[in-house]
């Protein structure tokens, strides 16, 4: 069985999201937090961190902890998201889904008329979830995520990335560039052009790595 995450705030600092503070990286804001702790409950790092998806005792604490910080983040109540085995398998897909859908979009060249990220491309992700629209007393429009189980907690995430796609700044999730990491990171640059979740872990070696090969196919 693969360890869960750790008691000890050595590894996971209280207040935090529990599957990006493993990379010491800065979560991105608001709800958008949990689309890129999602992302990050994978595999990654030197030294290897677990996959937090492998088993369900892990899974389960996973969400526990990423749904209470969903809260803290956003101020709204922590909805109860029970997972079982068939609800972990399904949100593995989506993981991965979701994670090749934004290493996509970072591969595309856009077209100059198209509005900022939007794209021509049909996406291959087949999750769908259901959400409920509600008017607040002070005239707002709120999305409340609905369903239960594994369904609960696709509607959280696909609620927060839409939500931060109508502020602009869903784009600002990405993936690293390194193909052996996939780290996600949120982008803070004034242009939006990062492309590693640590420029010393994986830009530097890749550049370094490219730069060599380069002078031996010069040589």
């Amino acid at each position: 069985m693969v360890p869960s995450i750790p008691d000890h705030p050595a590894d996971v600092v209280v207040g935090s999201w529990p599957a990006t503070a493993r990379y010491d990286l800065d979560a991105a804001p608001g709800g958008l937090g949990l689309v890129q702790d999602l992302l990050n409950t994978i595999s990654a790092g030197a030294p290897r961190q677990p996959d937090l998806l492998d088993d369900l005792d892990s899974a389960t604490e996973w969400a526990h902890l990423a749904v209470a910080q969903w809260s803290t983040a956003t101020g709204r109540p922590a909805p109860d998201v029970t997972l079982d085995a068939a609800g972990l398998r399904a949100l593995r897909i989506f993981r991965e889904e979701l994670s090749d859908e934004i290493d996509a979009r970072l591969r595309i060249t856009p077209d100059p008329g198209q509005p900022v990220g939007a794209s021509n491309r049909v996406p291959t992700g087949s999750r769908t979830t259901g959400a409920t629209l509600r008017l607040d007393r002070d005239g707002s429009v709120h999305l409340d995520p609905a369903g239960f189980g594994v369904d609960l907690l696709v509607s959280l995430v696909l609620g927060a990335l839409f939500e931060a796609q109508l502020a602009d700044v869903g784009r600002r999730i990405k993936t690293c560039r390194n193909p052996r990491c996939r780290v996600a990171f949120y982008d803070r640059s004034r242009n939006n052009s990062g492309a590693w979740h640590s420029v010393r872990v994986c830009g530097h070696p890749t550049n370094l790595r490219a730069h060599r090969a380069r002078q031996r196919q010069a040589d």
